[in-house]
């Protein structure tokens, strides 16, 4: 038996007990939040590093302001905030520090992610990835 310290809850847990929905959603939600605040951090530093490796960087930045949008289903969130979560770290599967190769496998699994949650991407992500891009490009001389 272990004792539960999620937000001041002084029930036991058992081990292999079934969680209530509350417990669990207030567990990814928390998670959820410190996920969301590492990536934010990271990602537009990531984004100009990778700007010319992967093609779809449009979708990867809609993505970025679909999970960052508070209407956005939680679930649909937390798959998004992974995945650019795996983007902005420098050390994966294939480390982003070798050049051409190092952001294939991080395009791999933004790509898979896009392609389950596409039809939560809604217009306004887009355009704003799309000011986004536009405003990047003026800014390079």
């Amino acid at each position: 038996m272990t004792q539960s310290t999620n937000a001041g809850e002084d029930r036991d847990v058992l081990e292999g007990e079934i969680l209530l929905p509350g417990t669990l959603l207030k567990h990814v939600h928390g998670s959820f939040e410190r996920q969301q605040k590492r990536v934010g951090k990271r990602f537009w530093p990531t984004v100009k590093k990778a700007l010319k490796y992967i093609p779809f960087m449009e979708d990867v930045i809609a993505s970025y302001y679909c999970a960052m949008d508070s209407r956005t289903p939680l679930r649909v969130r937390v798959a998004l905030m992974g995945a650019l979560a795996y983007f902005v770290m420098p050390i994966d599967a294939i480390p982003d520090l070798l050049a051409v190769i190092g952001f294939s496998d991080d395009a791999s699994v933004l790509f898979a992610v896009l392609a389950l949650v596409s039809g939560h991407i809604k217009d306004e992500h887009r355009q704003k990835a799309r000011n986004t891009l536009r405003d990047e490009s003026e800014q390079q001389p």
